[in-house]
């Protein structure tokens, strides 16, 4: 285990926040890529369509806690998990520090790696623009996964939810700071500029051209959206929301309240939930306010 968590044998690395990626070996189309994720991170595999590749996983330590239709699944050190090709959805969950490694017989690393530095470039120049993001998006992720088991979400649907939450704010990299920034209330055209961050954040996960990003992109696209039909950009109603963008909505709203900001104190997460409830069936879905509420006692 000690040679291969030595950083002199990986071929390139790339991480991300909760997650670092190496490979280790490529030849002949099949690549051995070493994962090391922290605690409570998250990692999936998903069909691709033309994607007929081999992908196997070997546990190297800790453990990982698979979601499937009768519950979780554990694996330990030692332990596989193997598909050819994937056909469903699998979401992985670190249960404290867990390495694996992950062989696949058509190169992926490349693929996976650009759009890693791609995304952790947009997430640090969000950072540098307004530090309250990136925070706030770790928050929004990790409360929204609770959510999305709460409501027994299925495993496409949380691989999707984990990444739509972090990155629901990825398209304020394109707001101007002097907007971004301001410490008093905008302006009406300002504030319809403002509003264009939803749309910006689907445009930029659609350009990596992967299928899964695609998809993550229209949900961070709706997180503005309301039960009632008035929220933004498109005026969606009920149903025509995904669940996904319904959950990041009361999440955000929720920490978006409780948090310091300059144009407003926070406020406690007790008047927080009291107006939450309040805009059940109007602002939010009611059953996702009703997981919020149920999941109270696990949020820090």
């Amino acid at each position: 285990m000690k040679e291969l968590a030595n950083k002199k044998d990986f071929i390139e690395t790339v991480q991300m926040k909760g997650l670092t990626i190496s490979l280790l070996a490529s030849a002949d189309s099949t690549e051995i890529i070493h994962h090391k994720l922290e605690p409570n991170t998250r990692w999936g595999l998903e069909p691709e369509e033309g994607w007929i590749a081999l992908e196997y996983i070997f546990i190297l330590s800790g453990e990982l806690k698979l979601l499937t239709n009768d519950g979780f699944t554990i694996y330990k050190a030692g332990d596989s998990f193997y598909r050819g090709p994937v056909t469903e959805h699998y979401l992985f969950q670190s249960i404290g520090t867990a390495e694996f490694l992950y062989v696949t017989s058509q190169p992926v690393f490349h693929r996976y790696s650009q759009v890693s530095k791609d995304l952790v470039k947009l997430a640090i120049s969000i950072e540098q623009k307004d530090g309250y993001t990136s925070d706030h998006c770790g928050r929004i992720s990790k409360l929204s996964m609770l959510v999305g088991e709460q409501l027994a979400l299925d495993s496409q649907q949380l691989l999707r939810l984990n990444m739509a939450s972090f990155f629901h704010d990825i398209g304020k990299v394109k707001i101007p700071l002097n907007i971004l920034l301001k410490p008093g209330e905008l302006t009406e055209e300002e504030w319809m500029i403002m509003k264009s961050h939803s749309i910006y954040g689907r445009q930029l996960l659609e350009e990596t051209k992967l299928p899964l990003l695609k998809n993550v992109g229209e949900i961070v696209e709706q997180h503005h959206e309301r039960y009632d039909g008035k929220g933004y950009p498109y005026g969606l109603t009920s149903d025509d929301i995904k669940i996904e963008a319904s959950i990041i909505s009361v999440v955000d709203s929720f920490d978006a309240m409780t948090t310091d900001r300059p144009y407003h104190k926070a406020k406690s997460r007790e008047e927080a939930i009291s107006e939450i409830i309040r805009c059940r069936g109007t602002m939010y879905a009611p059953e996702v306010v009703d997981a919020f509420i149920s999941i109270q006692t696990q949020m820090n």
